[in-house]
């Protein structure tokens, strides 16, 4: 890593400690970090073990760059845990009403974008935006109150192979892949070149298009 960041200068450090319960602040000190860094129209989350194709996810984001405040992901809605005992318990569950309901809809937390405007918005108020147990329910809950375009883009959350592959091979490669079993590619150090080779947008997508004079 330190020597991909001498040669590239593409590597953003936080001062942070990785943890579960972590993550809603983390995504806001990047955002902040990020914002006075970059002079950007989308600003866009990843974990480190998606698959993800450039050109693709730059293509929908090219969709939508007219509009001032975009959410851009695979949207869902799965159910509040109240169980104690669950990984996914959520102590706030019962702001969300009776038991069994669902929580609003919102990103999967492999990959989402969202507008400057938007990522100004919760940059400036993270102190007093609250932060539930998970990381894409807690931004998902920052947008909801506000006059916001939600997105459902599913070339975001394909499968791994065969899936993205049988996609690719029909001319219309993913966005991003992963497994769902694992939130991501499983075991990604020995598998991502596997699902890259099968599930790559190939040259011609991937490079920016030449702009007409």
């Amino acid at each position: 890593m330190d020597a991909e960041e001498k040669e590239y200068n593409d590597i953003l450090r936080l001062n942070h400690v990785e943890g579960q319960d972590g993550l809603p602040l983390k995504i806001q000190m990047f955002l902040s970090s990020a914002l006075s860094t970059w002079d950007a129209d989308f600003y866009v989350k990843v974990d480190d073990d998606v698959h993800v194709n450039i050109g693709i996810t730059r293509s929908i984001l090219a969709r939508h760059r007219s509009k001032p405040r975009v959410y851009i992901g695979c949207m869902k809605s799965g159910p509040v845990i109240a169980n104690n005992e669950s990984k996914y318990y959520e102590p706030d569950h019962w702001k969300f009403g009776t038991a069994g309901n669902n929580y609003f809809r919102h990103a999967t937390r492999q990959l989402y974008a969202i507008t400057r405007d938007l990522a100004t918005y919760i940059s400036a108020n993270k102190h007093i935006l609250h932060k539930y147990t998970n990381e894409d329910v807690s931004f998902g809950s920052w947008l909801i109150g506000l006059d916001v375009e939600h997105v459902d883009e599913r070339s975001l959350c394909c499968g791994i192979p065969p899936d993205c592959e049988w996609k690719a091979q029909a001319g219309n490669p993913c966005g991003a892949s992963f497994d769902w079993n694992c939130s991501g590619v499983c075991n990604p150090a020995e598998r991502m070149e596997e699902v890259h080779r099968r599930c790559w947008e190939h040259r011609e997508a991937a490079l920016p298009q030449a702009q007409e004079s």
